[in-house]
């Protein structure tokens, strides 16, 4: 008879956990490092007791204050680490578990994995309905836990204790797949977790989870090289694949020893340092105009682990090269053949290696590498005026709080940005000096990942500094984890930007005809609209009664010393600024971005921007000639 030990269901789910590991080119890591939790009725006699009895050795644990943001945490933790240790987050059912939903959206449209456990109501139906029960007349097994299906790589109800065993480990499965990763749900009945059960001992047995390399199909490989060798003007487009394979030393040696110029996506940025000669900067709506002009007459584009989103292509715009052919490396295969392209499904260090090999003695045309250096040269003159500092008295601009930054930070600094008008700015003007440094969440684009997200990463990465870059409308959404940080000693920087409402959809608004409708924060003026005083709402004060060390230089001077003494400190520190034109800014956007704009209207705004949208959408195209289509003509 095989050995047994007698544990509760949320006790075996815990011990389980803590045997689990992945393992990539040699080295361990942990899968679940730790517990994020929350605790009420659905989940504190379960989980939260049997976190308890594991003690900190065997599940670390950190007490959150807001269930999304202790998700934003654990998607920080996970990508700061290329995906091979994640964290977990149980809440109670109800308003807890639904609070889960906008983080597991965004973990799972950027590919990052977090385990979700949400308590659920009782499987055997004491008593109906229950507490917090959503009633539903047609569907007596729904519960607000299944709006986390849509939104879960994985999803599982436990609903007996001997369930728990093939689910836990397809948990782990999924979360540890590079091509199928991303939020894994496992709902837990209440009453499921404190129900004891004779487990078989080898449940709990160290687990060891390959995460693979697959090498690239030697035929898809030939047709590549033979794209590649045949182009005139080839581009690479590195996405996050990039760093979560960690390969940007194979991108760098396929850039030095054919030429090919690197543009980046916001996932992507830092896979080429900044300075290097091939590195073109962000590409898009956000990029660079060099990037964004090279883009406009590449042959070929060589996507590598990117999903190419609407602002990566301009919304289709973009390649507008009559003969454009797309080559994409990416270890997921719907994502290999996005763009009608030629797939070359493998991992992107395994299949740059290969693809660099298999390229040996091909270089650029030497006109098409002059071409490439000339606008990289030019764009850096243009990012070097766009973050001089100007006079030290002046209120500042928000590119000059980024040149501060700049200036202050180190190589082994991470910034961190998910929303607004920063992404933009970021995008086009931040010199990356490292792999890790620029952590942009724009997959899913989440105000209010910034300050949980930067806990993450400093979990993840401990001695690192971090900042946080929030405007004041992201702020607003989520300071709540600055008690975390707080409470867990981490020195995380938050830097406040006070522009009083959303810089950027108020830019947006004005664009597409809404004439910046209620995108202020202001009181209501004489005739009704949001267009009065700005409100006087102290920001820098709310961040010190949270218990952060607070800071408020009002000069392009004051912001350097108060970067400079954030970054020394010991302590959560909040750098509070309230910018404000004119002064120099951003450059515009280079590329298009396709958002609708009123068919009919009466005011002259949207009429206009009718008009100019008319025109762009004309340029929208779809990539059609993909490997099927006969290249011969024949």
């Amino acid at each position: 008879m095989r050995p047994t030990t007698r544990l509760t269901t949320a006790q075996a789910l815990v011990r389980f956990l803590s045997a689990q590991y992945t393992e990539r080119d040699g080295a361990h890591h942990r899968l679940i490092a730790a517990t994020w939790g929350i605790f009420g009725h659905g989940n504190v006699a379960g989980i939260g007791q049997a976190l308890l009895e594991a003690g900190e050795e065997a599940m670390p644990f950190h007490q959150g204050r807001n269930e999304q943001a202790m998700v934003h945490a654990a998607v920080g933790y996970a990508r700061h680490l290329n995906r091979l240790s994640a964290h977990a987050v149980t809440t109670s059912i109800g308003p807890g578990a639904t609070n889960l939903v906008t983080g597991a959206a965004l973990a799972t449209v950027n590919r990052l994995p977090v385990l979700l456990l949400p308590g659920d109501h009782f499987a055997t139906h004491p008593a109906d309905p229950l507490l917090q029960q959503l009633e539903h007349p047609l569907h007596g097994d729904v519960s607000v836990n299944d709006t986390l299906r849509p939104v879960s790589r994985s999803f599982d109800r436990i609903t007996r204790p001997e369930a728990l065993i093939p689910a836990a480990l397809n948990a782990m499965r999924v979360l540890a797949d590079p091509a199928e990763t991303g939020a894994v749900t496992l709902a837990l009945p209440q009453d499921v977790q404190a129900e004891a059960y004779d487990w078989p001992d080898e449940f709990f047995a160290r687990r060891v989870w390959p995460v693979r390399r697959p090498a690239p199909d030697p035929e898809q490989l030939a047709e590549a090289v033979r794209l590649v060798r045949a182009a005139r003007r080839p581009l690479v487009v590195a996405g996050g694949g990039v760093h979560h394979s960690e390969a940007e030393d194979a991108l760098r040696a396929l850039a030095d020893a054919t030429g090919i110029p690197v543009a980046s996506t916001q996932a992507g940025k830092g896979s080429l340092r900044h300075d290097h000669p091939a590195d073109l900067g962000g590409i898009g709506h956000t990029g660079t105009a060099a990037a964004d002009d090279i883009a406009r007459t590449a042959d070929l584009v060589i996507g590598v682990g990117t999903r190419y989103t609407d602002f990566t292509t301009a919304s289709g715009t973009l390649f507008a090269h009559p003969g454009v052919r797309f080559v994409n490396l990416n270890t997921t295969p719907s994502d290999a053949h996005k763009m009608a392209a030629h797939p070359l499904v493998a991992d992107a260090r395994a299949g740059l290696a290969a693809l660099t090999g298999a390229l040996a003695g091909y270089r650029v045309p030497p006109a098409y590498e002059a071409e490439y250096l000339d606008r990289r040269a030019r764009w850096e003159r243009v990012v070097r005026a766009a973050l001089r500092a100007g006079d030290d008295d002046a209120v500042p601009t928000q590119t000059q709080l980024i040149g501060a930054l700049d200036a202050v930070v180190g190589d082994e600094d991470v910034v961190v940005n998910a929303a607004g008008s920063l992404p933009g700015d970021l995008h086009k003007l931040w010199r990356a000096r490292s792999p890790r440094q620029y952590h942009l969440e724009y997959g899913y684009s989440c105000m209010g990942y910034e300050i949980p997200g930067a806990i993450g990463v400093r979990l993840a990465a401990p001695g690192t500094p971090v900042w946080a870059l929030v405007g004041d409308g992201t702020y607003l959404m989520m300071p709540t984890e600055i008690v975390t940080a707080v409470q867990e000693r981490l020195p995380v920087n938050v830097v406040v930007v006070q522009n009083h409402g959303y810089a950027s959809i108020g830019g947006l608004s004005e664009q597409v005809g809404a004439e910046r409708f209620a995108t202020a924060y202001r009181f209501r003026a004489a005739d009704g609209t949001y267009t009065g005083d700005p409100l006087p709402v102290d920001l820098a004060a709310n961040a010190a009664s949270l218990g952060m060390d607070v800071l408020r230089p009002r000069t392009v001077g004051e912001l350097r010393a108060a970067l400079a003494e954030a970054r020394a400190s010991d302590r959560p520190t909040c750098v509070y600024v309230e910018t404000a034109p004119p002064g120099p800014e951003a450059p515009g956007a280079s590329a298009w971005w396709d958002v609708p704009v009123a068919e009919v209207a009466s005011r002259d705004a949207a009429v206009r921007a009718r008009g100019a949208y008319e025109r762009r959408a004309g340029e929208v195209r779809r990539y059609l000639a993909g490997p099927w289509t006969d290249r011969d003509g024949g």
